[in-house]
């Protein structure tokens, strides 16, 4: 054969060669970059879950120990649960789950269909803890009472609220109504509460209606322990090189606005390696920040995230966008 033929012939093979190893490295990649962005997603999912079933159980205590066997009350749809099943005699366990069906079907539109399936599981679970697992009376004192059940049951909403889930649809309600008015979620959930507490006091009693004041007091004082501060709103801040596709996700998947600075990055005592980088600033709910943290870390788990409590936002960084369901 000509040398020169067989030499074109031998540099084609060779290039062809160096381009299937390039192929195979590529998927290799790609590969195990996907295998762990799925042990991720197992490991939040196992690590919700946890924080969910631990909420049930927090909440079932708090209820079965103090306030349904001395005839105490809370806010929210819980509240209302327990003041039906004391003037009508129908099991909290039915109840539950009856009254939270309007809010977790709002909380599909609202949030997500992640979102409300989980709703649906913890409030079904609750519900089944309460019918199956019988803890014992703890006190008969009425102080203690509303102290300690407003705390475990505070316990468990936060706790479920951090597995990306609700024990009460209240807060839920109280998004949709925040979006389509001047008031904030704090005044809806302020207002709703308000109106639990005087129909108790009209056919209770007025120290009942005290008591579950200074029960609701406690669970909520308890949430905000547990979710470390967040209020209604929190305000995200993300530095990551993977900016742009953090950006996307946020505007696609969660629906929500972005605001982008520009600023510098650097290391060492003096600053060195300046570089320009991209800063990310959007406002989320707390029912929205178990899932943010989600995604961020699935894109880049080097992001830096700060978080800061919002009194409360208006405009249109905070209006809702259709999310689309995965």
């Amino acid at each position: 054969m000509n040398p020169i033929i067989r030499n074109v012939i031998s540099t084609v093979v060779h290039l062809r060669g160096d381009k299937k190893k390039d192929l195979t490295r590529s998927y290799s990649y790609r590969d195990a970059k996907e295998l762990r962005r799925e042990i991720q997603s197992i490991k939040r999912e196992i690590r919700n879950t946890v924080f969910i079933l631990l909420g049930i159980l927090s909440a079932g205590f708090g209820l079965e120990s103090f306030l349904i066997p001395n005839n105490f009350i809370d806010g929210g749809v819980t509240g209302i649960s327990l003041l039906i099943t004391q003037l009508t005699g129908i099991p909290l366990s039915v109840l539950i789950i009856l009254l939270n069906i309007p809010f977790i079907i709002l909380g599909f539109s609202q949030i997500n269909r992640n979102f409300g399936i989980k709703a649906i599981l913890a409030v079904i679970g609750l519900s089944i803890c309460i019918a199956t697992i019988h803890f014992p009376v703890i006190t008969t004192d009425k102080l203690l009472i509303a102290v300690f059940g407003g705390f475990f049951l505070g316990l468990g909403i936060g706790l479920t609220v951090r597995g990306g889930s609700v024990l009460d649809g209240t807060e839920v309600l109280a998004i949709y109504v925040s979006r389509r008015s001047g008031l904030t979620v704090g005044d809806v959930i302020l207002i709703a509460n308000i109106f639990i507490f005087g129909v108790a006091a009209w056919l209770l009693s007025m120290e009942t209606a005290l008591y579950a004041i200074l029960t609701y007091l406690a669970a909520s004082k308890t949430v905000d322990f547990v979710l470390e501060g967040i209020e209604e709103y929190t305000g995200v801040t993300i530095i990551s090189l993977k900016s742009n596709e953090i950006r996307q996700m946020i505007i696609e998947k969660l629906g929500r606005g972005v605001t982008i600075y520009q600023g510098k990055g650097g290391h060492g005592k003096r600053g060195e390696q300046l570089r320009n980088i991209d800063i990310l600033f959007t406002v989320a709910t707390r029912l929205e920040i178990a899932r943010l943290n989600s995604e961020v870390e699935s894109i880049d788990p080097d992001a830096f995230v700060v978080m800061d409590s919002i009194k409360d936002t208006k405009g249109g960084m905070v209006k809702k966008r259709e999310y689309k369901h995965e």
